[in-house]
């Protein structure tokens, strides 16, 4: 039997939030439940501002290019070489 590493993302706020209170699957294509489309671009601001990630995604050039873009190209590099 041949066994394997799976690598994933996910980013959450300090206090640990990944989704809106009570959310729920069935809402999921509902961008106003909640209003968690909102909260999730507000808590994933930050990825959008490094250079890394625009560049990756091809969605604009420049960026930041402090130690939060760093982790983020190590991070890929190590998970996409697997």
């Amino acid at each position: 039997m041949q066994t394997g590493k799976v690598f994933f993302d996910m980013v959450m706020s300090l206090d640990g939030f990944i989704a809106p209170e009570g959310m729920e699957l069935a809402h999921i294509h509902d961008p106003e439940y909640k209003q968690w489309s909102k909260k999730w671009m507000e808590l994933m601001h930050w990825v959008f501002q490094q250079k890394f990630f625009r560049e990756n995604l091809k969605i604009g050039e420049g960026g930041e290019t402090g130690q939060d873009s760093s982790i983020q190209e190590k991070t890929f590099q190590r998970t996409s070489n697997e």
